[in-house]
């Protein structure tokens, strides 16, 4: 009977605990919400989003980090990123600097280092690292400008500056800064113009990326193929010549 009045009154504390829960994220993170919608099909209602998403989750935990942080409160920043690591499986720094409308899609093995400093309308997707290489203080974490998809698995290591309107294609290590409108794809990574073209606020189409190397050696190949042809016709006329 106990046990059971405890239980109930557990159900309870959880529902009203959700129910704030819910409130307060609808209430203070309604943009976060808005661009799950605008570049998750499969999102279907506020209320799935708010429960379900861990990338929305680590987003209001970071905030919550962050703020804390810069109210120069000791330890528990770090606690509450190591707990959203916990729940989530995506760990940011308190320290990074974000900027508005951030997008994590699934997000498990997300890592962004303490001096990361990302722009606004960016896109990560799982397994995305944004790292510092060796041990030295300082800016030592990529800077990434605004409408920026880095798609899943890509690492953007070191003290670097990702440009604007950027796509980073999935598995790419970049480890040099990438001036605005590229693509950038490979490892390491490779930069590829989008024919001069500025990308009109973000593209989620990480899955049609073109390829540097592939498009050189398959233009080697077309020259290839064209002296092949001029050495024959050439190798033809000396036949006709000896015959005549």
């Amino acid at each position: 009977m106990i046990i059971s009045i405890i239980l109930s009154y557990l159900f309870v504390a959880f529902f009203l605990l959700v129910v704030v829960a819910f409130l307060l994220i609808n209430l203070f993170f309604k943009e976060d919400i808005e661009v799950v919608f605008e570049r998750d099909p499969a999102a279907r209602s506020r209320l799935e989003v708010i429960l379900t998403y861990p990338g929305l989750h680590a987003i209001v935990l970071y905030r919550l980090a962050h703020y804390l942080y810069r109210k120069n409160v000791p330890l528990l920043p770090r606690f509450i990123s190591h707990l959203s690591r916990f729940l989530t499986g995506i760990e940011i720094h308190p320290a990074a600097r974000i900027g508005k409308r951030f997008f994590i899609d699934h997000g498990m093995g997300i890592v962004i280092g303490e001096t990361t400093v990302i722009g606004d309308n960016v896109s990560l997707y799982q397994g995305v690292t944004l790292g510092g290489t060796g041990k030295e203080k300082g800016k030592r974490h990529p800077t990434i400008g605004n409408n920026v998809v880095v798609s899943a698995g890509a690492k953007i290591l070191g003290n670097i500056t990702i440009g604007d309107n950027v796509n980073i294609g999935a598995n790419a290590v970049v480890i040099r800064s990438v001036p605005s409108n590229c693509t950038v794809v490979g490892v390491p990574g490779r930069m590829a113009k989008k024919e001069g073209k500025r990308i009109p606020g973000i593209n989620l189409d990480h899955t049609n990326l073109p390829d540097p190397l592939t498009e050189r050696l398959e233009r080697l190949q077309r020259e290839i193929d064209l002296v092949e042809k001029h050495l024959e016709e050439w190798k033809e006329k000396e036949k006709e010549k000896k015959g005549g």
